[in-house]
């Protein structure tokens, strides 16, 4: 099996944090050049500094992905810096607001779908000329279980829609951008140690929880222990890399059984 990445470079946007910065590390570990994409320079730098700590190569970009001219441009500068983009993994996003649809407002709405859905499209649209120019590369868009296997959160409704539509998007890319030897696969996280429950805006959820009973922990594998950071990115490098050369269109759900009852 080949999962080196040596002298590909990889794009990872929202990398400053969690499942984003667990993978910038790991391939930087696997010898790739890599560029991490956040608003956050502080913690940006923070995740470039370890690397480069460890003896790896990388630089940071901040962008907030839902900007064109800001994605346009870090993309650029990640070219300019490396001389080629070879991979993609567009892991940007957030939980947004989880409530009751009637009492979700329009801009809470957007909010989740601007950043988790067109933002991955954003990051797609300017990194997919280079890939060509590279001839050929992957691209990693990360979905999660909810909207492609769970809808039992309740309130969670952009969520699972911004989900949904990253999780077809990457199977019409797939097809699209074989031709020029440009692999799109979705990665389907469950439950992964992160910040990003903590920023999850939750609302009056109770008045819409669904009275099912699970068994207990929630997540088989592990007794309901959440998955980490370092195994998605297992996982992603696997999916850059040469060993996964064939695989393209293809769904991975990293939740250790949890969708599977949940």
């Amino acid at each position: 099996m080949n999962t080196t990445l040596t002298d590909r470079v990889v794009l990872v946007t929202g990398g400053s944090e969690g499942i984003g910065a667990g993978i910038a590390k790991s391939c930087a570990a696997c010898g790739a050049k890599v560029a991490v994409l956040a608003r956050d320079e502080n913690e940006l730098r923070q995740v470039v500094e370890s690397i480069k700590r460890d003896g790896g190569e990388a630089i940071w970009v901040t962008a907030d992905v839902t900007n064109e001219s800001e994605m346009k441009s870090s993309v650029e500068t990640v070219v300019e810096h490396f001389g080629k983009l070879d991979s993609l993994v567009a892991n940007a996003g957030t939980n947004g607001t989880w409530t009751p649809i009637d009492e979700m407002t329009t801009d809470e709405w957007r909010s989740t779908i601007d950043i988790n859905l067109t933002g991955t499209y954003m990051a797609i649209h300017f990194a997919v000329p280079h890939l060509r120019a590279a001839g050929g590369g992957s691209i990693v868009i990360m979905s999660s279980i909810n909207g492609t296997r769970t809808f039992s959160n309740e309130g969670a409704s952009a969520y699972a829609s911004s989900k949904a539509g990253q999780y077809a998007l990457g199977k019409m890319l797939a097809l699209e951008l074989a031709p020029s030897k440009i692999r799109v696969n979705v990665i389907c996280p469950g439950a992964i140690e992160s910040a990003i429950h903590e920023k999850t805006d939750r609302d009056n959820l109770d008045k819409i929880e669904t009275p099912i009973e699970y068994p207990e922990g929630k997540i088989p594998l592990t007794g309901g222990e959440y998955g980490t950071p370092d195994q998605v990115a297992d996982l992603t490098v696997f999916l850059l890399s040469d060993s996964s050369r064939h695989i393209t269109g293809t769904p991975v759900w990293i939740d250790g059984g949890q969708s599977l009852i949940v």
